[in-house]
């Protein structure tokens, strides 16, 4: 069963942004799952970096409207991405050192992160984005 289920709740009706989150979703679904069912370390790791390197892609992105668009809450917004980044690093190298392994404490930290970060700090940049024509 999917550790995050897509709904309108985590929505922002805007398609790119949408669809970028949708896969954010997949890979802590798909982390989840290969905990779960004991995957061997390169198979997690690999969805480790997958998920490292798709949040600063997908941050990048919302970032670059910010500026675009002249977002009032860009600093605290942007100060929220870096963090949850440095979380994934920080958790990543553990990982690697084996000095951690994938928990249901990790796993809800990066999901309740995701949907809270979702449903309440990106839905106050959606009215501007689509102000500007973000569909």
């Amino acid at each position: 069963m999917a550790l995050i289920t897509w709904n309108d709740k985590l929505s922002v009706n805007i398609e790119e942004i949408d669809a970028q989150h949708k896969k954010l979703v997949k890979l802590i679904n798909d982390l989840s799952d290969a905990m779960k069912i004991g995957k061997g370390k390169d198979i997690i790791c690999n969805i480790i970096n997958d998920l490292e390197k798709y949040t600063v892609v997908h941050f990048s992105k919302e970032e670059k409207y910010f500026d675009k668009f002249g977002f009032k809450e860009t600093v605290t917004h942007k100060l929220e991405h870096k963090k949850f980044v440095n979380e994934v690093k920080k958790f990543k190298q553990q990982f690697n050192d084996g000095s951690i392994g994938i928990s249901v404490s990790v796993m809800a930290f990066i999901s309740d992160w995701l949907k809270n970060h979702i449903m309440v700090s990106d839905k106050n940049y959606v009215t501007l984005f689509q102000q500007n024509g973000l569909k």
